[in-house]
């Protein structure tokens, strides 16, 4: 214990931060979930983006798992992975969108899962991919913001999701730059940020607007 509070103060802040990032990741996908179970509505929620934000996170967390990263780096992926397959399942549901082709694609998707993680895939088809989460993971966000700003109702969107996402996007920063400082997930942090942010922006308006009607 002595040694690690040896240790440069900007790895220990770094750690500190991980341990509230990964906390808040831990419910960071509830609030929506409510929402959305009681409204018994994913109106204004876009399934396309959150099947890209899935595929997102499942390669940035196999990226960073077959690279043998420090698990306190990136431990929110899993977690927030299994709170999106919660949270698309109730929006295909409200949506009536659970059929077989779902299906056959939630198959398809365990199986290349499975193959990344278990290194079966040589390194260079993760790094290849990469680079691809940033634009994917920005068009999921981008598509939210659309939604929105299409349907003008935020109802079924979380406030405190969005404001939880920009808030661990925002820490992850500064681990990252302390841990790795690989590029590419900074980018795809400093992007997410912004992003997540103004999703969160968007939908406090629509719901201000709302009430003030």
């Amino acid at each position: 214990m002595e040694d690690y509070f040896d240790k440069d103060f900007k790895y220990i802040f770094a750690d500190f931060l991980s341990v509230i990032t990964i906390a808040s990741c831990l419910v960071s996908k509830v609030p929506q979930i409510r929402t959305i179970d009681q409204l018994k509505s994913a109106r204004g929620i876009s399934t396309t983006g959150l099947i890209l934000e899935v595929s997102s996170y499942t390669v940035t967390f196999s990226y960073n798992f077959c690279k043998g990263y420090a698990y306190m780096s990136y431990l929110e992926y899993p977690i927030l992975l299994l709170q999106e397959y919660v949270l698309i399942f109730l929006v295909l549901k409200y949506q009536n969108l659970l059929n077989t082709k779902s299906f056959i694609y939630t198959g398809i998707y365990t199986f290349l899962t499975v193959f990344f993680l278990s290194n079966i895939l040589p390194m260079w088809v993760l790094t290849f991919l990469l680079p691809f989460t940033t634009p994917v993971g920005a068009t999921s966000k981008i598509m939210q913001l659309t939604a929105i700003l299409r349907t003008k109702n935020s109802d079924s969107v979380s406030l405190a999701t969005w404001a939880m996402s920009a808030f661990t996007n925002f820490t992850r920063i500064y681990t990252i730059l302390v841990d790795s400082a690989d590029i590419m997930l900074l980018m795809n942090f400093t992007i997410s940020f912004v992003l997540s942010s103004s999703v969160f922006l968007a939908a406090k308006y629509y719901k201000t607007s709302k009430k003030t009607d």
